[in-house]
């Protein structure tokens, strides 16, 4: 699993750069998700502009992220592909989750983490 975080403003952006998130990787995009979550922030973006499947583990997983974080702090998802985009709406998760069409650009240069 890799991801990319950046810094834009208060939030942390994560740039998920594999092209699917499946019942294969779910546990360690989570994994992965839980490290890069423990760097302070107002609120985290989840880029999901690469990932071009998504399915149920995939979702549970992204839902679990969402459960880690405090009530305070939301996770969003941004960049969402149409199959993915699907999967949200057919789910009715997409009235869950603050969505937006693309990715702010970040303002800092970001790290790569493989895992």
């Amino acid at each position: 699993m890799e991801m990319r975080t950046e810094r834009h403003g208060g939030a942390l952006l994560v740039h998920v750069a594999d092209a699917r998130i499946d019942a294969a990787v779910a546990i360690r995009f989570k994994d992965a998700m839980r490290d890069v979550i423990m760097e302070p922030s107002d609120r985290v973006i989840l880029d999901l502009s690469q990932v071009a499947f998504l399915d149920s583990s995939g979702l549970g997983a992204v839902v679990a992220v969402m459960k880690m974080l405090p009530p305070d702090r939301p996770l969003e998802l941004a960049g969402l592909t149409p199959t993915v985009e699907k999967v949200f709406r057919l789910t009715r998760m997409d009235r869950v989750f603050t969505i937006h069409p693309e990715a702010p650009v970040a303002t800092d240069p970001g790290r790569l983490h493989a895992l």
